[in-house]
């Protein structure tokens, strides 16, 4: 079935009223954009703001404005009338009706990253070759491969993950990393979020690798204000890995020693371009030294061992 998509522009003020209008024109469901709405979300969700693509920002610049949906048939065209002899001239566009739920998968192919991985979704065979397979389900928790942030981290890892090493991803999201690293070779992980869906994923994108509970845990929490989530990691990994933002990469330096073996390397990306240089400093003020420093697409990553 094809359906109308009816754009309504309204003023900031006006938009509870005229859903209600709508509403009582026959509307049944409506899509509220709206520029103060969106910056409200950046403001309320600050730990988060380095990830909100600069394209999307300026999508809702002076944007205030209604969205709905009405079926390309009679009654969809009545109430179609309808709107427009409400509020004049709308803006009308048709959508051919599809598998809205599933062909976001369309965009998710095999990735190649670094010299060992190609990065698989779930759905996708296995490609021919000798690189090491990483099967992945992409979901709504950050960490499919395809940002800079997680590819260099993931090609990083290649120097690192060998048997015998035991790995912390702090800030683990989906597990891409964790999962990363014991495909190349790494014995354990423990993996921390704080989004209390991450620990189902994480078990979930491990299952698809063959990869049982005995090699990787997950739990959720806030391990910059939890000192007792901290202390429960205890310490003595081999690689510590934090693929986060600069705002939490920053307070979290100086406990990073807290969990590194002697010889241990500490991974860390999720920076972008214009905060390297205080994320650096964080990193050296708390007694490492940085061994390696990447850039891709205005992201960084830097590799650290102790000073």
């Amino acid at each position: 079935m094809r359906y109308i998509e009816v754009i309504v522009d309204t003023p900031p003020e006006a938009l509870d009223q005229r859903c209600e209008e709508m509403a009582e024109l026959g509307v049944g469901g409506f899509v509220i954009e709206n520029e103060a709405d969106f910056r409200d979300f950046l403001e309320n969700n600050r730990q988060y703001w380095d990830y909100v693509d600069q394209e999307l920002t300026e999508q809702y610049a002076g944007v205030s404005r209604i969205k709905c949906y009405l079926t390309d048939d009679e009654d969809g065209r009545e109430t179609l009338r309808r709107i427009r002899a409400a509020y004049g001239r709308v803006q009308i566009a048709y959508v051919e009706d599809s598998d809205w739920e599933n062909n976001w998968r369309e965009f998710y192919k095999p990735l190649e990253i670094g010299e060992k991985l190609v990065v698989v979704p779930e759905w996708e065979p296995i490609p021919e070759g000798k690189r090491l397979p990483l099967r992945l389900d992409p979901g709504l928790i950050f960490g499919t491969g395809s940002h800079a942030t997680t590819r260099m981290c993931l090609a990083a890892l290649e120097d690192h993950a060998r048997p015998g090493v035991r790995v912390l991803d702090l800030g683990c999201g989906s597990g891409i990393l964790g999962i990363g690293a014991l495909v190349l070779g790494a014995d354990s992980c423990l993996g921390c979020d704080i989004d209390p869906k991450a620990p189902d994923v994480v078990m979930a994108n491990a299952a698809l690798n063959g990869i049982g509970s005995d090699r990787i845990r997950a739990c959720a929490g806030d391990i910059l204000s939890d000192a007792s989530l901290r202390h429960s990691f205890g310490g003595g990994y081999q690689l510590v890995l934090a693929n986060i933002v600069a705002d939490v990469i920053i307070p979290l330096s100086p406990y990073v020693q807290d969990f590194m073996a002697p010889d241990a390397v500490f991974i860390t990306s999720g920076i972008i371009d214009g905060r390297q240089d205080e994320v650096r400093a964080a990193i050296e003020r708390a007694g490492l030294r940085v061994t390696g420093h990447r850039c891709e697409e205005e992201w960084h990553c830097f590799t650290a061992v102790r000073a």
